[in-house]
């Protein structure tokens, strides 16, 4: 039996992570915010006077969705537009608005393809006097780049592997990022000064900080050239990082280059961002659709962050009280999360936060029946692999010690996707087309349960 409530577990979890992509599925809420009156955009109380055209700039691993919406809403009052692709995703179908397939998560050609058609874009909004709709969702500071005068693209993809790989921040990575490119951090919005700009965004950072996600193209930028550096100083970079990424962010620091646009720049008055979903927008719809099936739901936080392996210990420790105590909530129950934890890389095996996060778990749950953990990068992609993330349970450490495995070792060897590969548990649903940072979701199934 308790095999049987542990398989019932995993599909009630798995029935959850897909409700909350449904949820964040970038057209429908764009169709279900926007709409035209007459000559003017609407999206909430918003109003943008597309009367003489509008132009379009999509940039992010929801961009193709996203576009796909704008055409349908906006028909022949899309001047031109570009959107970026994720490489590898299927390519959206578009008429006005021209696709470029990029690489993340490091810049590829295609990035700057990307990146130079955004800002062309930009620019004939600014000629024209037509308005400039940024539809901005995460992975866009890899998507779309023109990086700054002396650096390459192989520099930029040097730092950014450096800045994964250190266990920073996204916040702190995107202040690097910022500071090495023409595009990011308000400078989109600023080439298409005076024409107004308004930006529908699709949150990928804890905390939905707006100047963060796709590292804020079209919002002030708060950060510094010395902050940038010192991001670099803090993860013992500067004697691996480019020589020619140091001598920008050190002219920079010096008042020798001119900084981002900063709150209250002339540049973004007439920029305009607005929100359109979130993690927490997903987590509630699983919390709503997992109270519709019975289930004691509680949603905890869209803000966990920290080390994968060390929050996925927390999450399990809640699944066990959960089970043992019925705090905070009794079985049968769902224990919903959400957040962007990272992943100091110390071994040489291959993997992703959410399949290191799914394989410490198991290790905390080992032999415990009705209980099943799921980990899930909302956008189908985790780390370089093919999954999504992954599914255990209280069985998962059994299974792989029945086959001779030591699941420790795979996770000392940060080798999270071969563990799965051989043991089972891998979630994959290819690119998904919307990113809103990860699930984590435990459910506890710990008695019978019609």
């Amino acid at each position: 039996m308790s095999e049987e409530l542990t398989a019932y577990a995993r599909k009630l979890a798995l029935t959850l992570v897909l409700e909350g992509l449904r949820a964040v599925d970038p057209k429908s809420l764009l169709k279900s915010r926007a709409r035209v009156v007459e000559s003017k955009l609407i999206v909430d109380d918003h109003e943008v006077n597309v009367g003489n055209g509008v132009y379009v700039v999509a940039i992010g691993k929801a961009a193709g969705k996203m576009a796909e919406a704008a055409e349908e809403i906006l028909g022949s009052r899309i001047r031109a537009g570009v959107a970026t692709v994720p490489r590898g995703a299927p390519s959206p179908r578009l008429a006005r608005i021209t696709p470029v397939a990029a690489g993340h998560p490091h810049p590829d050609e295609g990035s700057l393809e990307a990146g130079k058609l955004a800002l062309r874009v930009a620019e004939e909004a600014r000629r024209s006097g037509c308005p400039l709709l940024a539809l901005i969702s995460g992975g866009g500071s890899a998507l779309a780049e023109v990086p700054v005068p002396g650096v390459t693209l192989e520099d930029l993809r040097s730092v950014n592997d450096l800045l994964l790989r250190s266990g920073a921040s996204i916040t702190e990575i995107n202040t690097v990022r910022k500071h090495l490119s023409l595009l990011k951090g308000g400078r989109l919005a600023a080439a298409a000064y005076p024409s107004p700009v308004l930006a529908l965004v699709l949150s990928d950072v804890v905390g939905d900080k707006l100047e963060v996600i796709a590292s804020g193209p079209t919002v002030p930028d708060p950060s510094t050239y010395e902050e940038a550096l010192d991001i670099l100083k803090r993860y013992n970079l500067m004697d691996s990082a480019p020589r020619t990424v140091l001598e920008v962010l050190e002219k920079g620091a010096r008042g020798e280059l001119p900084e981002t646009p900063k709150p209250g720049d002339e540049t973004l008055s007439k920029a305009h961002a607005l929100l359109l979903g979130s993690n927490l927008t997903a987590l509630k719809a699983m919390d709503a659709y997992a109270k519709k099936l019975g289930l004691n739901s509680v949603v905890l936080t869209s803000m966990l962050q920290g080390e994968a392996r060390e929050a996925a210990k927390a999450l399990a420790a809640i699944a066990l009280e959960v089970k043992r105590s019925s705090i905070p909530v009794a079985p049968p129950a769902a224990v919903i999360c959400g957040g962007e934890t990272t992943v100091k890389v110390r071994g040489h095996g291959r993997g992703g936060r959410n399949q290191e996060f799914a394989l410490s778990a198991a290790l905390q749950i080992e032999g415990e029946g009705g209980i099943a953990i799921a980990a899930i990068g909302s956008d189908g992609i985790d780390g370089p692999t093919d999954a999504a993330g992954a599914i255990v349970d209280g069985f998962t450490v059994k299974k792989a010690k029945r086959l001779g495995l030591d699941p420790r070792k795979f996770l000392e060897e940060n080798n999270s996707y071969e563990f799965f590969n051989i043991v089972g548990g891998h979630i994959k649903t290819g690119p998904t087309g919307t990113n809103v940072n990860d699930f984590y979701l435990a459910v506890v199934i710990a008695q019978e349960w019609e």
